[in-house]
């Protein structure tokens, strides 16, 4: 049998898939990007055709993602302005070390460096204790760190509040494969959604108190209970895809018993 050829989506679908994503109106597209709602309509059906300078002035307006923008640019019949280098390129040497930099200098605590898709790129030190246990299969590359956090047989069968813990982290992911377009992401949501837990009931969570502030990790570490918390960096004003994806998060102790146990470990 034949293959069967795929239809590449036009640069007019491909910009009213964006609008629409972003829940914005043509006439409120035309007045960020200073043209008429009329001249946003002939662009997504093709009855105008944008030049190289608006389709990067459109995706700004809209917040694609540079992989993205370079995808509606190609759509346009433009050459991708973004760059994409690997992590290990000899031109990503400043970005490797402030990663570096900044990986070390969390410690005794864990921190990683997450790709688009939450592969692990890279970790210090104390993230080791997330992979203490797991199945050989979990760290086979690409490492991916929501799948440790919710797998069974890795994280998942050490947090003592799952299910508060999974909600979150599955109505994140939801959102970030709704706002990046990202197929990878809606998969992996599903994959992680499917995944069971005998004897937990997951419509059970905690009710938030007057003390709570975010939503902490409570992680079973032997006789004890690590509870942490995290904070998500990313680079600013980035212009590679890669380094736009990059994403650092950092785990925090939420109290000085946590706290003590990490420094200790370290």
């Amino acid at each position: 049998m034949g293959q069967v050829a795929v239809r590449e989506e036009s640069f007019g679908e491909l910009l009213r898939s964006w609008r629409q994503r972003r829940r914005v109106s043509q006439l409120d597209l035309g007045i960020e990007a200073e043209v008429s709602a009329r001249h946003i309509s002939f662009l997504e059906t093709g009855r105008a055709r944008p030049s190289r300078e608006m389709v990067l002035k459109l995706t700004e307006e809209l917040g694609v993602p540079l992989r993205h923008r370079n995808r509606l640019l190609m759509a346009a019949g433009f050459a991708p302005v973004y760059p994409e280098r690997e992590v290990r390129a000899p031109e990503m040497r400043v970005v490797r070390e402030a990663l570096d930099k900044i990986l070390a200098g969390h410690e005794p605590y864990p921190a990683v460096v997450v790709d688009a898709a939450w592969n692990l790129v890279a970790a210090n030190a104390a993230a080791a204790m997330f992979m203490e246990g797991v199945p050989v299969e979990l760290l086979r590359e690409p490492i991916n760190v929501l799948r440790l956090s919710l797998h069974p047989d890795a994280m998942g069968g050490r947090l003592l509040n799952l299910a508060e813990v999974r909600a979150h982290l599955l109505y994140q992911l939801r959102r970030q494969a709704e706002a990046s377009g990202d197929g990878r992401l809606a998969e992996l949501h599903d994959e992680l959604a499917a995944y069971t837990y005998p004897g937990v009931d997951l419509n059970v969570a905690h009710a938030p108190g007057p003390a709570d502030i975010l939503v902490s990790l409570r992680i079973a570490a032997g006789d004890r209970v690590l509870s942490m918390f995290t904070t998500i960096a990313t680079f600013g004003t980035p212009v590679d895809v890669t380094v736009s994806e990059l994403a650092i998060e950092a785990f925090w102790p939420s109290d000085e018993e946590t706290a003590a146990a990490l420094r200790h470990s370290g």
